[in-house]
């Protein structure tokens, strides 16, 4: 769709945007750990999590990231593997969101930009509505950056501003190495680097059956389907509807499954996930400052288990 040069933003915008992003990132593992020392009472895994957090650590470097960012750093990582694009593509993908709207899907912008990627109908990238549906702006991006000849070997700054035309392209390279980590976690190239703090979800009475989901199970099939991995999961058995699972073949099946298994842990705050098993490890929403466990599950090679509350 061709599509005119965007409107200079101002500076005074971006250096807004620069600021709102600051607490996203943690310079290593020990100001993670401080931090996590003050909200979270480090000492005691199974106490209550006090201020729920998402981080990222890859080779000993953490990223710090709050429910809503992560769910939408999910969407961004979760559509690129759906859809088997390069890990490359997602790391150009979340630099830019976290330099156009700090990882949220924002209802204003400079003139008429709206959304993660802060995409201007005006300039034809679709409607209000559609901008705004994480799903659909996501989609959008990566239909763009395919059409970048090389964007592979391009720096994250020509490769984003090739899409999205901005007034401040060096900005996009700034967020380079959280975005890095982000993605090599949600890829799954870096199985358990992903993981959640999060409260207990709201307990759900609605139940299926052998066959069909819980309402709250369907919900998170059709969102699986939809951002992950293109196809919707099976009910597991005897478990009432609210577990499902998707088992991916191929000598990357493992990868995927990662991959797919961090999308979920990453989207579990708004999706009421509770208990993610992948790859002999799990990670359980009532003792989640745990990160991932290693354990027996009854889970396939190549396959991810989730369920709901």
């Amino acid at each position: 769709m061709p599509r005119t040069p965007r409107v200079p933003r101002s500076r005074a915008a971006a250096n807004r945007r620069a600021r709102r992003l600051r607490p996203l990132v943690a310079a290593g593992a020990t100001v993670v750990v401080a931090v996590a020392g003050a909200a979270w009472l480090v000492g005691d895994d199974d106490a209550p999590v006090v201020r729920e957090r998402c981080t990222a650590t890859v080779d000993g470097t953490t990223t710090s990231l709050s429910p809503e960012q992560a769910g939408h750093a999910a969407t961004v990582s979760g559509i690129a593997v759906r859809r088997g694009l390069p890990a490359r593509a997602v790391t150009i993908g979340i630099a830019t969101v976290i330099q156009e709207s700090g990882l949220r899907n924002l209802d204003h912008g400079d003139r008429d930009s709206l959304g993660l990627f802060q995409q201007r109908p005006s300039q034809g990238w679709g409607t209000p509505e559609q901008v705004q549906d994480p799903v659909f702006a996501t989609n959008a991006f990566y239909d763009a950056l395919v059409e970048v000849d090389g964007y592979r070997e391009l720096e994250i700054t020509d490769a984003a501003q090739r899409v999205q035309r901005s007034a401040f392209p060096l900005a996009y390279g700034d967020h380079e190495p959280e975005a890095r980590l982000i993605a090599s976690a949600l890829t799954g190239y870096t199985p358990a680097g992903f993981t959640c703090s999060l409260r207990q979800a709201e307990p759900d009475a609605r139940i299926g059956d052998d066959e069909e989901p819980s309402p709250a199970a369907q919900r998170l099939r059709e969102a699986m389907a939809v951002e992950v991995v293109g196809a919707q999961p099976q009910v597991v058995p005897r478990t009432v509807g609210k577990e499902l699972e998707h088992v991916f073949d191929g000598d990357d099946a493992e990868r995927l499954a990662w991959a797919a298994a961090s999308w979920a842990v990453a989207s579990a705050d708004g999706l009421a996930v509770v208990e993610v098993s992948v790859a002999g490890h799990r990670w359980d929403r009532e003792r989640s400052r745990r990160g991932w466990v290693a354990e027996d599950t009854d889970v396939p090679a190549g396959g991810v288990r989730v369920r709901v509350a």
